[in-house]
């Protein structure tokens, strides 16, 4: 895999996508009792209007709302999915899924709590199920463009992107002002490669919400993917300005600045990326790629075996970590690391040269040929890359 694929690929994993809590379906709001004070009641702290509250304060409101015993089926079906909301937002996944179980037998009828397990099922992996959540609302709200966007959300992460932008397309129809809508089926655009409906999608949704970081983000990835550099690193620095703890945009940035080969820039931003978020694996990866690049292999080594101890399962990680050692002399623990990475994906071009150049060093003249040669029957010009990394 060339230098420019390398870059390529790590850039086009990591573009930001709104995931399903990201629509989730706005909390239905109880009764409010009449004001007497200052002190907000149990239901205000439960209905949480205009996200006034933290998780905790919202989960206490709903539990004296569901204890109170004054509330009718109804009420306090929307008292248990407030709670599941807030039982989600704080990671609680179990005490989330069981108060929508209790939502969903007090009031069969209740769209939105549907909706909701299903987002939370989704966040499982339990696809499956989802979508028969998402189905169920939909089946009970037909106008609900959440719960298309939703079940769009879950095509997409099966590989159905005619499916995923057919849901996209209803949440449009249903509702023409709903950003959230336009990025998600940009989103899909992007990955079926049509470049250009995707950074239309991408640029309605800045317009309909010209303060959502994401969009911004998004558009940002469809121009780097077209190689528009520039353009790319002004809607990244608008994300970034919108919310300047918009890791992955910083991460995005990075990569810009790599391929414009502004080093210094792109070691900046992918520091700020992992100072944000200290488990982005991917930002570790693109560092120590750009450390690579400007000579610095400890740091470079230092990364990658971070972005690896993060995610075991990153096979481009492994092999351009691989591909240090090499340059190091360790040639040892430059072959353990290409065959992992092989084992990962075994048509990696890159580990197969590598490992070929290893054996080489070793004396395993058998070996390194049949390596080089798989290698270059994936891609002829391999070894010229390797050639501008200085590892012949």
């Amino acid at each position: 895999m060339s230098a420019g694929a390398m870059r390529r690929f790590i850039g086009a994993i990591i573009m930001a996508t709104a995931v399903p809590g990201a629509a989730l379906l706005a909390t239905t709001l109880l009764p409010t009792a009449p004001a007497t004070a200052q002190e907000p009641s149990s239901w205000d702290m439960c209905n949480n209007e205009g996200k006034a509250y933290p998780s905790d304060i919202v989960i206490y409101g709903c539990s004296a709302v569901i204890s109170s015993g004054a509330s009718n089926s109804q009420n306090l079906a929307v008292a248990f999915n407030n709670r599941g909301l807030a039982f989600r937002a704080r990671g609680d996944i179990a005490h989330a899924l069981a108060d929508y179980d209790e939502a969903v037998r007090l009031d069969p009828g209740y769209a939105g709590v549907f909706n909701n397990r299903g987002v939370t099922l989704h966040d499982k992996g339990e696809l499956d199920r989802a979508f028969a959540d998402y189905n169920e609302a939909i089946r009970l709200d037909p106008k609900n463009a959440t719960a298309f966007i939703n079940r769009g959300i879950a095509y997409r992460d099966k590989g159905e992107l005619d499916h995923a932008v057919a849901d996209y397309n209803e949440a449009i129809r249903l509702d023409p002002h709903y950003a959230t809508a336009f990025t998600n089926r940009g989103n899909a655009y992007r990955e079926m490669g049509d470049l250009d409906r995707a950074a239309e999608d991408y640029s309605e949704a800045i317009t309909l919400d010209p303060m959502n970081p994401v969009a911004f983000n998004n558009r940002g990835a469809a121009y780097l993917i077209k190689g528009d550099l520039e353009h790319a690193l002004a809607y990244y620095s608008e994300a970034i300005r919108l919310d300047p703890r918009y890791a992955l945009a910083f991460n995005n940035r990075g990569i810009v600045y790599r391929d414009k080969g502004d080093l210094d820039h792109a070691v900046a931003d992918y520091g700020e990326a992992i100072r944000i978020n200290p488990r982005f694996a991917n930002a570790f990866a693109n560092r120590g790629d750009a450390y690579r690049d400007k000579g610095e292999l400890q740091r470079a080594l230092a990364d990658y075996s971070e972005a690896v101890r993060i995610n075991p399962r990153n096979a481009i990680a492994i092999g351009n970590r691989g591909l240090v050692r090499l340059k190091l002399g360790d040639v040892d623990q430059s072959i353990l690391d290409y065959d992992a990475a092989l084992e990962l994906n075994p048509r990696f071009a890159g580990a197969l040269y590598g490992r070929g150049l290893a054996k080489q060093k070793k004396g395993d003249r058998a070996g390194a040929d049949a390596d080089l040669a798989a290698a270059k029957a994936i891609r002829p010009d391999i070894a010229d890359e390797f050639a501008k990394f200085g590892v012949e």
